[in-house]
């Protein structure tokens, strides 16, 4: 009954910002994402469960067990890339929202308390595809950013953060619950447990990452009229800048270090216009910080080289830096018991990508687990996990909840802020 609660509630919640690919379309503040909130909000409320929603946008469901007493919180986030998978994020919060009616359940059964109460989230802005920087809502939360600048963010067409929360009615001003620690369980977005045919990954650490906002700005002139030699063609210098983002992966040992430009936008954008200005976002991430240093700095004096060249002016600008961060060993530890319990394979890993949990490891002992991604396809709507994979997660997730309630990680310490 249990998985036929959870796969009917999985079911309704893909229909929400459905791409006729299969995938979803959910960004930040959008219609969607209102409307995939009011679900959750009533899941919530059809068992009795408080919601909340704070000054950043992020959507609580609150179980108290023990008035007083702090959370444990267990989520994700339910936002979208543009045209994105269905299970990047969603099902983290779908589990969580299902783990803690099962966890409810429990304690009723023994007619007791936890020492803990327990809250569901989906924190506000995880993807970063309208809004950046990305992981915004738990950021905010953790302290790592601030809530007005937040707020004052805009997508490409002038909308601000504070504008889109409040068009879709979800500009809180509730205080959030006070984190006891944190879960997550999320899609791996690679090939690791799929190729080695293991249904559940403890992560112990997180990959360096870091951004570059790199600005070109050159002249605006006629396509037609201009002569070759007196053009200064922002788009034209900027496809060196994002070849060079793809290119300086070779210089460092295979599968050391990824990097990509995953944003531009081109001014003025006419077809029969030179442009003359051209903004983009590169990303460069490696475990080893001295890898991404290394490859920031070279591709800092390559854009000087190629603006001299092409007689434009280039501004690199870093931003978004995250350093390595790892998880309490007490956690990775913690889902290996469960895993014994439950009598099904584990291994220790990486994320490269990141997520909600890597902001909420620097507050509360926080746990982060992956379950197989096919291909490892993610931000891309075929992206697709099994249904088999994302039971086991939930009865994962509910065996590690019902621990950390009841206070199994106390005395561990947070990760250092950033």
């Amino acid at each position: 009954m249990a998985s036929t609660d959870f796969m009917t509630s999985w079911r309704e919640v893909e229909q929400i910002g459905a791409t006729e690919a299969g995938g979803v379309e959910r960004q930040a503040g959008t219609e969607e994402d209102r409307q995939v909130r009011e679900w959750f909000r009533a899941f919530a409320e059809r068992r009795g469960w408080r919601t909340t929603v704070d000054g950043i946008g992020n959507l609580f469901a609150l179980i108290d067990f023990n008035p007083g007493a702090p959370y444990i919180l267990v989520g994700s986030h339910l936002d979208s890339q543009p045209r994105g998978g269905r299970f990047d994020g969603a099902y983290g919060v779908m589990a969580g929202l299902h783990a803690a009616e099962r966890v409810q359940q429990h304690f009723t059964d023994l007619g007791v308390s936890p020492r803990y109460n327990l809250a569901v989230v989906d924190w506000f802005n995880e993807e970063g595809g309208r809004f950046a920087p990305s992981i915004m809502g738990s950021s905010v939360y953790a302290g790592l950013k601030d809530r007005d600048e937040m707020l004052d963010r805009t997508d490409l067409a002038g909308v601000t953060v504070r504008n889109a929360l409040e068009s879709i009615g979800y500009l809180g001003g509730d205080e959030p619950p006070t984190a006891a620690g944190y879960v997550e369980i999320h899609i791996e977005q690679g090939r690791i447990l799929e190729r080695e045919g293991i249904p559940l990954g403890a992560v112990d650490s997180s990959w360096y990452t870091q951004k570059l906002d790199v600005e070109i700005l050159g002249e605006q002139s006629h396509t037609g009229a201009t002569l070759m030699e007196d053009r200064r063609d922002a788009l034209y210098a900027a496809s060196y800048v994002i070849i060079a983002f793809n290119e300086i992966t070779r210089d460092y040992p295979p599968e050391s270090l990824v990097s990509s430009v995953g944003q531009i936008v081109v001014e003025p954008n006419s077809p029969i216009v030179v442009n003359r200005r051209v903004h983009l976002v590169g990303d460069l991430r490696a475990n080893d910080p001295a890898i991404v240093q290394d490859a920031r700095n070279r591709l800092v004096a390559r854009c000087a080289e190629l603006a001299e060249s092409h007689d434009v002016q280039i501004i690199v600008q870093d931003f978004d830096i995250r350093p390595n961060l790892y998880f309490p060993e007490e956690g990775v530890e913690l889902v290996g018991k469960v895993a014994t319990d439950l009598g099904i394979g584990i291994r220790r890993m990486q994320t490269m990508a990141g997520h909600d949990s890597i902001a909420m490891n620097t507050v509360a002992p926080t746990v982060m687990m992956f379950i197989p991604s096919i291909d490892g396809v993610s931000h891309c709507e075929r992206e697709l996990t099994l249904e088999q994979d994302m039971l086991t997660g939930v009865d994962a997730l509910q065996g590690v909840l019902a621990r950390m309630l009841d206070g199994v990680l106390d005395g561990v310490e947070p990760a250092p802020r950033y």
